[in-house]
């Protein structure tokens, strides 16, 4: 499959100013490195899923691609395009056409004095799509039937419909564009869990009928697994694992990887013989003050000396896989990580761990 879109370089700096002085010379104190060189791409009819905590960056790239967010630097390119400086009102229209966002928060996303029609019908007005009422009304109704919503919902106003029919009608504007990738921003993390069932599986189905993309935004590793063909695990502002949704899950290379691993939901009771969960002391760092090395070295229970002085390179660990781990280097397997999360003193010496270097199954 060829790339829809690639990402290279890209760079997202928002500057921290002070008092008023500052402000007026434009002159910052600092920048919140939000997302910190990041190369991606995304292959036409793919999911993929971007993976990580509050604070990891995620939702900056998917505001960057849809164009919300101006990058500081790095490029893309959509479709053979680079629409890196994209922003005239025109170019703008015809890119959105084609790239869409359906938003976390289906109350926030809907104008409550709008009914269904008029919000998914105003776009296309807009775009010129439909002139006609007749033609945007045929569009309504066919984006609503696609999106799992009978036609008379048209006329209902948000207040009328469940949290599960709003984020369906926000998924029926984004089908009425015709576009073909979709950035999904959490879609379904407010919703109860049947429901976000039925709707991972409308996404599937859409995208199986109408060849869709989708960058799917979660916090969550077992809704990734479920709906991606590869999963991209970021951690302050750096992609630190990517690769087959399957293999990430399962042979983590990543000690970030394999510690979110370690917490997720599972549909089964954990067996006598299952792994301890390893729980991440601390949050996130400051983005505005990035640790020297590895950035996940603070938080890591296998960190040693050469994680704090020098951040390690994505490293091809498998057919499309990779990690940015010292510990990967040479494709070693990642040792089992404990239950507890000890973290060493500042500027302690410490080795290697122990089985770093031996190949087996990812903890």
């Amino acid at each position: 499959m060829s790339d829809l879109l690639q990402l290279q370089g890209l760079e997202v700096h928002f500057p921290i100013h002070g008092g008023v002085t500052d402000q007026l010379l434009r002159r910052p104190k600092g920048f919140v490195r939000a997302v910190d060189g990041i190369d991606l791409a995304i292959a036409r009819g793919e999911v993929l899923a971007l993976v990580g905590e509050s604070g990891s960056g995620k939702t900056t790239t998917g505001r960057v691609i849809v164009k919300l967010t101006r990058q500081t630097s790095g490029s893309m390119t959509f479709d053979g395009e680079d629409v890196s400086a994209l922003w005239g009102t025109t170019q703008l229209r015809a890119y959105r056409r084609r790239v869409q966002v359906i938003f976390q928060d289906p109350y926030e996303t809907l104008n409550p004095k709008q009914t269904v029609h008029d919000f998914v019908a105003e776009p296309l007005e807009v775009n010129g799509l439909a002139p006609r009422a007749a033609d945007r009304d045929a569009k309504v109704g066919e984006a609503l039937e696609a999106a799992g919503l009978p036609a008379d919902f048209a006329m209902r106003y948000p207040h009328e419909l469940s949290g599960g029919q709003r984020q369906r009608v926000v998924i029926a504007g984004a089908l009425a564009m015709g576009p073909d990738l979709v950035v999904a921003d959490e879609p379904v993390s407010m919703l109860d869990v049947s429901i976000r069932t039925e709707l991972l599986r409308l996404m599937l189905d859409l995208r199986k009928e109408r060849g869709l993309t989708y960058l799917f935004i979660t916090h969550d590793l077992s809704l990734a697994w479920v709906i991606a063909d590869r999963i991209a695990v970021m951690y302050l502002g750096k992609i630190m694992e990517i690769g087959p949704a399957d293999t990430v899950i399962r042979q983590s290379r990543h000690p970030y990887t394999a510690a979110l691993v370690s917490v997720a939901p599972t549909p089964d009771p954990p067996s006598d013989d299952a792994p301890a969960r390893t729980i991440l002391v601390g949050e996130t760092p400051d983005a505005s003050r990035i640790p020297n090395g590895c950035r996940f070295h603070p938080r890591c229970p296998l960190a040693f000396d050469r994680c704090r002085v020098e951040e390690p390179p994505l490293f091809d660990v498998g057919a499309g896989h990779q990690a940015a781990c010292w510990l990967a280097e040479g494709g070693r397997a990642l040792p089992v990580l404990p239950p507890s999360m000890p973290v060493a003193a500042p500027g302690s010496a410490q080795p290697m761990p122990e089985g770093a270097a031996i190949q087996g199954e990812a903890g």
